[in-house]
């Protein structure tokens, strides 16, 4: 009988991040107690912004938006993103395990654009910050974490940050 290469693939890890504190202690956790030492991890960092804007030429105000307007928000969004992502991979270089780190934006609403993504991609694991809004705040703006937990299919790690416990 012929023995079968059983060799586990490396594994994917996608790490969502945004602009705040808690994503980037999420994304430090996660080289820190998830990312093996003795094999190559492939970390996915993942950053959804929101669906652009549509204006017709007078919005709700009655208030004309010109191009220069649309535009200069579209760079913000832009520049959002780049800042996002070079301070997540700032982090990852301080990093002594080996990963391979692969960016991927996406736009949309957060939950389900995360969901989708992980899908897609088939990631061993999704690992998120949590904000912590309280009952109030998560009743009217929901939580991205609870609902990816409930929503993916692979393991989901929501990791507290220090000033929240």
């Amino acid at each position: 009988m012929e023995a079968v290469n059983m060799k586990k693939k490396d594994p994917k890890i996608v790490v969502a991040v945004d602009e705040s504190d808690e994503s980037m202690y999420a994304l430090s956790w996660c080289l820190a107690n998830l990312i093996s030492q003795t094999s190559t991890s492939n970390l996915v960092l993942l950053y959804v912004k929101p669906s652009p804007p549509v204006y017709s030429s007078l919005d709700a105000a009655r208030y004309m938006f010109s191009t220069d307007v649309i535009v200069a928000l579209e760079k913000y969004g832009s520049d959002m993103v780049n800042t996002v992502m070079r301070r997540a991979e700032a982090i990852c270089r301080k990093s002594t395990t080996k990963i391979n780190v692969e960016r991927i934006v996406g736009s949309g609403d957060a939950k389900d654009e995360i969901c989708n993504i992980v899908g897609k991609i088939k990631a061993d694991t999704l690992v998120m910050g949590c904000h912590d809004y309280g009952f109030f705040k998560r009743a009217i703006l929901g939580s991205v974490s609870d609902h990816c937990a409930k929503h993916v299919k692979c393991p989901v790690v929501i990791v507290k940050h220090p000033k929240q416990i």
